[in-house]
């Protein structure tokens, strides 16, 4: 397994390797975990929607970091549970409880996101709703 060889700890090919293996975990997440995908999905939603709504700047700004803030609580709880289970397949309390807590915060941003969502866009599609 070369992920872990020791290496130089700098010079560029040093950073082509860093930035090769988060590439591959974000294509891990993608790939192996039907909750992110979905998240992507509804990451898609809102940038097509800002652009057919054209939102400003800022709210640009908002949008963005809540899909980013989605997306990497789903890619942090994936990890916790391949850890979970790599280090034991049985049930135990204070695996559960941690990944019941990572599975909260995913929840948690995901409801804010929504919320900003809602603010952002709430506005526009009524005034389109309305007007149509």
């Amino acid at each position: 397994m070369t992920h872990w060889s020791p290496q130089p700890l700098s010079g560029p090919r040093y950073w082509v390797r860093k930035f090769r293996h988060a590439f591959r975990g974000v294509r891990q997440g993608v790939r192996d975990q039907s909750s992110f995908a979905v998240h992507l999905f509804a990451a898609l939603a809102v940038i097509v929607a800002g652009f057919v709504l054209r939102v400003t700047r800022l709210e640009w700004c908002l949008l963005l970091l809540c899909v980013t803030a989605v997306l990497v609580a789903e890619l942090f709880n994936t990890s916790l549970e391949l850890i979970s289970q790599t280090i034991t397949r049985d049930f135990d309390e204070r695996l559960r409880d941690a990944l019941d807590i990572a599975s909260g915060a995913v929840l948690l941003v995901a409801v804010g996101a929504v919320g900003v969502g809602a603010l952002v866009f709430g506005v526009r599609l009524a005034a389109l709703f309305s007007a149509g």
